[in-house]
């Protein structure tokens, strides 16, 4: 981390951390990969081997093709690549091929796209106010908000350990926020529905976006008090933004229209004959259900972006069947928050170090050990240490009753990896540690939802507050 400090002192401190973090992902290329890269490995083949009409209906393998239309395009683009590493890997009979160049390829293909992603970060910390020393701006808040998103320990080991294309997306997502903080709402309008159509889990967050940009953009005067004017709403301007959901949607969906094929595509997206928990039990609300049943039987930008977090997060404590690493849609906006006040700073580290914890069991053999635990302690000091010296004269981030919760997750994580594995209760209690981990880590995850959301209720309007 002194190193970090070191490049912040420089001009180019921006470009040292990106390339940093790329050296570290190539870094990971040799380790565990979990059936994600099978998944992603098999939508190549299908989509370079068959014709757009049989993409949602092929299913040799029990990985078939389940997120919108663009994503399956940008699968399509990437095979054509593909091709040139390992021409066997675009073979839908090859079931969990996995060659050394297959593993190359798609490992690239994820550091590649995370293009996206850092150029997203870098126009983020262009909407970040600087912190006065004296009578100048320092970099600081910028140069710890790059750190959180660029180093995110739960985006490094979800996407380059376990294998998913998640920086790519949120760099979309990203971008699309910092459009709208920099007053472009149509391209940021664009960009949230472009993403719409790669992974259909960011609808979560549509009421947020919707709900902004009818104030923001099609009312076009406000009072002093800072409410809208009703007589200054801008019907050309909603229609200008439906348009461009119209269009993209047509785009996306309209091949599949035309083949008659809507009803298929969409039973793909939601696949409600799912239960109602992930097989890995993400750690929400419905954790803390299974874990009791287990017992028993045995608006500005700023405003807005709080309301996109806890869009992001009340969708993971609720939702149905959602995926563990769906809190890194909660996780990564928040972060962009934690440099502007104390208060949100505090609802960030109980929310990352518990997310990113609940992610640990997704890493389960042995050489991944020593990586994740090494680099969530690494984030994780780093994270809380920054926050706290940017916000010292501020109260503390953390009370007893929190650290006492945070500093639980050692005990727990040294009885799941190493007292565990060695009992009598290894084989007849085999879920015990997720059982633990998931519910554990849920009530975490529900303490800062539950402070976010009365953080959303109670402070005052940004009109009526110092600027942030």
């Amino acid at each position: 981390m002194a190193a970090l400090g070191l490049a912040a002192s420089g001009g180019n401190w921006f470009s040292a951390l990106a390339l940093g973090v790329t050296l570290l992902k190539c870094l990971l290329i040799p380790t565990y990969h979990s059936t994600d890269f099978e998944v992603h490995r098999n939508w190549l083949a299908i989509t370079h081997s068959l014709p757009v009409s049989q993409w949602y209906y092929e299913e040799t393998s029990e990985w078939t093709l389940d997120y919108p239309p663009f994503f399956a395009w940008f699968e399509y683009a990437l095979s054509h690549v593909a091709k040139y590493f390992d021409q066997e890997m675009l073979n839908i009979h090859n079931l969990n091929y996995a060659s050394s160049k297959t593993l190359l390829f798609q490992r690239f293909s994820v550091i590649f796209t995370d293009i996206l992603f850092v150029y997203a970060v870098h126009e983020c910390c262009k909407c970040i106010d600087g912190k006065k020393a004296g009578k100048e701006l320092t970099e600081k808040p910028k140069f710890i908000l790059s750190v959180l998103l660029l180093w995110n320990f739960g985006l490094l080991i979800v996407d380059h350990i376990h294998f998913q294309y998640n920086g790519f997306l949120m760099g979309l997502m990203l971008l699309s926020i910092a459009r709208l903080f920099q007053k472009r709402h149509m391209e940021g309008a664009l960009l949230f529905a472009v993403l719409l159509h790669f992974k259909h889990i960011y609808l979560y967050v549509a009421p947020a976006y919707g709900i902004y940009l009818l104030r923001s953009y099609c009312f076009t005067a406000n009072k002093p008090d800072g409410s809208v004017r009703w007589n200054s709403f801008n019907f050309v301007r909603l229609i200008s933004l439906g348009l461009i959901v119209f269009l993209v949607s047509a785009l996306s969906l309209g091949p599949f229209l035309a083949l008659n094929q809507l009803p298929q595509v969409f039973s793909r997206l939601f696949p409600f004959k799912r239960g109602l928990c992930h097989a890995y039990w993400a750690p929400n609300f419905w954790a803390l259900y299974n874990a009791l049943d287990k017992v028993l039987a045995v608006i500005g930008p700023k405003g807005f972006l709080r309301c996109l977090i806890l869009c992001a997060l009340s969708s993971f404590m609720f939702g149905w069947h959602v995926h563990e690493k769906a809190i890194l849609l909660a996780i990564l906006p928040m972060s962009l928050l934690s440099v502007g006040k104390a208060g949100d700073a505090s609802i960030f580290l109980i929310l990352t170090t518990t997310g990113h914890y609940s992610l640990f069991p997704l890493l389960f053999t042995a050489p991944e050990l020593p990586i994740k635990i090494l680099l969530m302690l690494l984030f994780t000091i780093y994270s809380i240490s920054s926050l706290k010296t940017l916000f010292r004269k501020e109260k503390p981030l953390f009370n007893w009753m929190e650290t006492f919760y945070l500093l639980g997750l050692g005990p727990l994580e040294v009885f799941c990896e190493f007292v565990f594995p060695f009992t009598s209760w290894k084989l007849k209690y085999s879920f015990l540690p997720l059982l633990l981990t998931s519910a554990y880590c849920a009530v975490g995850i529900t303490y800062a939802w539950f402070r976010l959301y009365v953080s959303v209720l109670t402070d005052p309007p940004v009109s009526k507050t110092k600027k942030q």
